[in-house]
């Protein structure tokens, strides 16, 4: 964590940010949040996540006072502050103090500084193994915090050498549990239209492709893909060479997924210029 955050309205050292015990962010753990990188001291991408967290408080029924203008300013005050060149930043707004402890009230407000730690090269270069889990995400195009059960089964994924999960319900697919989902087949594109959170990476991802689909995915598609991977704002385009105990495609990172992620660089390179 950076030094300084914002909280109670201002900005502040940020082991002086409190939360009230009795929040809903604590007894149902109800909010929202999202999380940006910052490069060169520039928001990546910015008003994409503004915009994403300030629909998310909406459908929420949580009250978000700044504007998006002054989200940017404070943002901006808190890069300053910070002398923050790269890392990234996590917007979190709470249930709130509820009457009945249960309807969503007026919630806090938090946008914390913090360091990024990337998977490692060898990821990139030899791609991860995923486990199938079928589950599908709660209020899937929402960001909540609700994360429960994946953070209760990740000890399940480190026994299994996995990086993470794949989501699926009644034959279908629908993403990981913090990454959008992408396949690759016949050199076309394919990636889930339903029960997912679509993310600012997997927007981009999109628009850099030459060929793709949005559509239903079975789960058997993708034992039979040439190529897998998954995409967020902390993992760029991370290939998936493994599903379960089953390989995908030649087993290593595919020319289709390695040209967007080239091409995903360029586009933060020209962003940050």
């Amino acid at each position: 964590m950076l030094p300084y955050c914002y909280a109670d309205g201002k900005i502040i050292p940020w082991e002086e940010a409190r939360i009230h015990p009795m929040d809903l962010a604590f007894i149902r753990g109800y909010g929202i949040f999202d999380f940006f990188r910052v490069a060169h001291s520039k928001p990546l991408f910015l008003d994409h996540y503004l915009d994403r967290f300030i629909h998310s408080a909406k459908e929420t029924y949580l009250h978000l006072s700044p504007s998006k203008e002054e989200l940017r300013l404070i943002i901006s005050q808190l890069i300053a502050k910070n002398e923050m060149v790269t890392g990234g930043f996590r917007m979190l707004l709470s249930g709130g103090l509820s009457d009945n402890h249960f309807s969503p009230a007026a919630g806090q407000l938090f946008i914390f500084a913090e360091e990024l730690i990337f998977p490692s090269e060898e990821k990139y270069q030899k791609g991860i193994k995923l486990l199938t889990l079928e589950h599908v995400r709660p209020v899937a195009k929402i960001k909540t915090t609700n994360y429960a059960y994946p953070v209760w089964h990740s000890a399940i994924w480190k026994e299994n050498g996995a990086e993470d999960v794949l989501y699926h319900r009644d034959g279908y697919i629908s993403e990981s549990s913090r990454s959008n989902f992408f396949i690759v087949k016949d050199g076309e594109l394919i990636t889930p239209d339903s029960d997912i959170l679509e993310g600012i990476t997997r927007k981009h991802v999109l628009q850099l492709a030459g060929r793709f689909s949005e559509r239903k995915v079975r789960l058997e598609e993708v034992f039979e893909a040439d190529e897998a991977f998954i995409t967020s704002t902390t993992k760029v385009l991370l290939p998936v060479t493994q599903l379960d105990d089953k390989i995908i495609g030649s087993g290593k990172p595919g020319p289709v997924s390695l040209d967007i992620l080239g091409k995903f660089r360029k586009l933060e390179q020209e962003h940050c210029g």
